[in-house]
């Protein structure tokens, strides 16, 4: 299984193309802020040139997405997710190829759009019947409060590591105090060991 990696910040809702191999597994993993809606689109890449032939009954996929329980199952060579995440953490999209003989390799359109990047935009500027210098100030608008949410994330993370750093530091300084303390007995014992000898023996 292979695991791609789409970084914690909203990005360019840029679509990614990847191949999966027959009765292989290759899986995208977003990290989605509680509470914040997700949607993502996927099809199969029509491997014949003339476009206007029908799709390969092979090429097909079974798709599952959660983060620990699925959120979303689908099957066929193509299909739509969304969903508002329940908990913060890594969404997992986990794309598998039908089994085939012989081996084929199916190419996978797939776009995830997250947090600001999830509004339509062309269709709220035509049901608002907004201009385009409103449009853009509610783009910038949503834009900055993501921003703010994740700096908001990310502080929270960096306590949590700073708390983590400090029970650590804690513990090696016991631990370090436990071998200390373990090492002068060990010594105190030998010393006295060596001393009963050498007395007993009359070499001092």
């Amino acid at each position: 299984m292979v695991v791609l990696v789409v970084g914690a910040l909203p990005l360019p809702s840029e679509s990614l193309r990847f191949e999966v191999r027959s009765g292989e597994t290759k899986c995208i993993s977003e990290d989605i802020n509680s509470n914040s809606m997700t949607r993502g689109t996927y099809y199969v890449v029509n491997p014949n040139e003339d476009q206007a032939q029908p799709l390969p009954y092979s090429h097909t996929l079974n798709v599952k997405v959660g983060v620990k329980l699925c959120v979303f199952g689908g099957e066929g060579d193509k299909g739509e997710f969304v969903f508002t995440a329940a908990e913060q953490g890594d969404y997992t999209a986990c794309f598998t190829a039908s089994d085939h003989s012989p081996l084929i390799t199916v190419t996978v359109d797939f776009e995830w759009r997250t947090s600001v990047l999830f509004k339509d935009w062309v269709n709220i500027a035509r049901k608002g019947k907004v201009d385009d210098m409103e449009l853009e100030l509610r783009k910038m608008y949503d834009t900055v409060n993501s921003i703010h949410e994740e700096m908001f994330y990310f502080r929270k993370r960096e306590v949590e590591m700073e708390v983590l750093t400090q029970e650590t530091t804690n513990k090696m300084v016991w631990l370090s105090l436990v071998s200390l303390f373990l090492g002068l007995s060990v010594a105190g014992i030998q010393f006295c060991y060596l001393k009963t000898f050498f007395e007993k023996r009359k070499l001092v």
